[in-house]
């Protein structure tokens, strides 16, 4: 068994010891929201939102981008578990402003391998191994961390599945400090009709 693996099986036998009455949680997110964010490990949404287990829901992707699937998730959040209020959050010093779309097609092509960044550019150990797949996927990198959650808020409030009169708010974490900063141009575009 690897290290990891026992470690987060220890903590799991600690978390089950202290469970208590978890169990009986409601299904519905009981403080009705969800927050869309990246899954930098960085980013404990639980703790920058206030929230405890059973309050809201929260959907991660790699930067916290309005993909078709996190609209697929938001979507049955609001629908079946009756959510009311929606947080697209994305955060400074984001892995996904170092490559484009370009750059991973590359790195994919040349191998499956974990690649390295050098603060400047991207280097791969694989010697043509890889797969040409990733050109079919889009990677939804990001250039600019405002106009991205703009974009994203964009796409959520003119979903034909997302009603109206869900307000869709835009921030920007900093990771450096913790603060949640508000995108007004995202949540202008995200308020309720």
């Amino acid at each position: 068994m690897s290290k990891v693996r026992e470690e987060v099986l220890q903590a799991n036998a600690v978390y089950v010891r202290d469970f208590g009455e978890k169990g009986k949680l409601a299904l519905p997110p009981v403080r009705r929201f969800s927050i869309l964010t990246c899954m930098d490990a960085r980013i404990d949404p639980a703790k920058l939102a206030g929230l405890r287990e059973g309050d809201a829901h929260v959907i991660r992707n790699a930067g916290g981008r309005a993909s078709d699937d996190a609209i697929r998730s938001l979507v049955i959040s609001y629908k079946l578990l009756g959510t009311r209020e929606w947080f697209v959050i994305h955060h400074s010093n984001c892995g996904m402003e170092l490559f484009t779309d370009e750059i991973i097609r590359e790195l994919l092509a040349s191998s499956l391998k974990t690649s390295s960044h050098d603060g400047k550019s991207w280097k791969d150990p694989g010697k043509r191994e890889g797969s040409r797949q990733g050109d079919f996927i889009d990677w939804l990198t990001i250039r600019e961390q405002a106009e991205s959650v703009t974009t994203d808020v964009e796409r959520i409030r003119t979903h034909p599945l997302v009603p109206g009169d869900i307000p869709i708010y835009g921030y920007v974490y900093q990771v450096e400090s913790g603060r949640l900063v508000e995108v007004p141009d995202a949540t202008q575009a995200g308020q309720a009709r």
